[in-house]
């Protein structure tokens, strides 16, 4: 699955910086089981990891060996899911002439964030001030882990073309509930069409990791989109279905409705397969028709490729964990571990230097705020565009 990779050594002073992206998922990867780098017995590795941590107990800060990592950190991962697309649905939601069917195109290109996971390992967890910033074509993505304890990254996407923002903050909270472990999503999603003083509100589901029986990975829950200015809502479900022992089942499925609360009518209903096809029904006409289709979307995606070495920043993802990146896919488990050693003690480092100098960390592309009455994060944006990155997405 990672076979395809750029990969980059760019000589800085007397430093050089390796730069490693990798192939983001799509759906015909999914199937890949067993991805090339990774560890034989990796279900039981997985289980003798886990059995010494209670049911309930939070996983936030639960150290992964790298025989349990992806290549790349998780804001790549949740990068990848906005600029990794083999089509524009951003251009179809600001498209369409009317507010409803605006709402219908941004459903669709919520559930085209939904994207596959790989039993069993998971992305870096982002350290402190890592960024990642990549384009693709006119839209330009910026994203920067403004908190570690706990973990909160923010995303800044912005389309001068199409006149869109995007403006995220998520906080994943992994809990093990002994034979799965489950992972809410806090913050919020915003995508603003500019054009048509239109800010649509979301979250996104959360992420099960089912170990025993059967090993699976499934995005689950509960999804709220709402439109303040025009007052449309949708509610999506996404769930998945097993027969008693885990096998076989219904898996993947999205169903909901998008409404008008002030005619107080269901406009339309929503099923199908987040994998698959999702169609909307027309609860007057009883008109059917597929909104968004998985393989048109997120299949045949391609690696981002480094336009502008020299302009890569030392804190980019792809910089960050190069070396480890690399030795993940070269199967070199040594190294990967004392390279992962070494980007966790320079984090520390910088840590107590911060603490003997009274300094706090500032995030350079955010204003971060916390709310302990509501208990809720909010990040703003310092800058009103993201510019052109030196990684383009194909």
């Amino acid at each position: 699955m990672f076979k395809v990779r750029w990969e980059m050594e760019v000589a800085k002073g007397k430093e050089a910086k390796k730069i490693v992206l990798t192939k983001p998922f799509s759906i015909e990867g999914e199937s890949d089981a067993e991805p090339f780098y990774r560890a034989p017995n990796l279900l039981r590795r997985l289980l003798s990891l886990l059995k010494n941590v209670r049911p309930g107990s939070d996983l936030t800060n639960f150290q992964l060996p790298p025989v349990f990592n992806l290549p790349k950190s998780q804001l790549q991962c949740y990068g990848e899911s906005v600029y990794c697309t083999s089509s524009n649905l951003l251009s179809k939601c600001n498209s369409e002439q009317s507010p409803v069917d605006r709402f219908t195109s941004v459903v669709a290109w919520s559930i085209s964030t939904t994207r596959p996971s790989s039993f069993g390992v998971a992305p870096y967890n982002p350290i402190l001030g890592e960024t990642h910033h990549v384009s693709k074509g006119y839209l330009n993505v910026l994203l920067e882990q403004v908190s570690v304890n706990p973990p909160v990254s923010a995303l800044h996407a912005t389309d001068e073309k199409e006149n869109i923002e995007m403006i995220w903050w998520q906080q994943p909270v992994p809990k093990f509930r002994g034979t799965s472990i489950e992972t809410e999503v806090h913050g919020k999603r915003m995508l603003k069409l500019l054009n048509h003083g239109e800010t649509y509100e979301m979250n996104c589901p959360r992420l099960s990791i089912r170990i025993l029986p059967v090993p699976r990975m499934d995005w689950v829950g509960n999804v709220n989109i709402r439109c303040p200015e025009t007052g449309l809502v949708a509610e999506i479900s996404y769930t998945s279905s097993y027969s008693l022992l885990g096998f076989g089942g219904n898996r993947k499925l999205i169903k909901g409705k998008i409404l008008d609360p002030s005619l107080f009518k269901v406009l339309y209903e929503v099923d199908g397969h987040w994998d698959k096809t999702v169609q909307v029904k027309d609860t007057t006409s009883g008109e059917v028709r597929v909104i968004y289709d998985a393989k048109e979307v997120i299949s045949g995606l391609k690696t981002p490729i480094i336009k502008n070495a020299e302009d890569v920043l030392t804190s980019e993802s792809a910089v960050v964990w190069g070396e480890l990146s690399e030795a993940i896919m070269r199967n070199e488990w040594e190294k990967a571990r004392e390279e992962k050693e070494g980007v966790e003690e320079r984090e520390k480092k910088m840590v107590r230097e911060r603490g003997m100098k009274g300094e706090s960390w500032v995030p350079k592309n955010f204003r971060v705020s916390y709310s302990k009455d509501t208990r809720e994060w909010n990040c703003s944006p310092i800058h009103k565009w993201v510019p052109a990155a030196p990684i383009i997405a194909p």
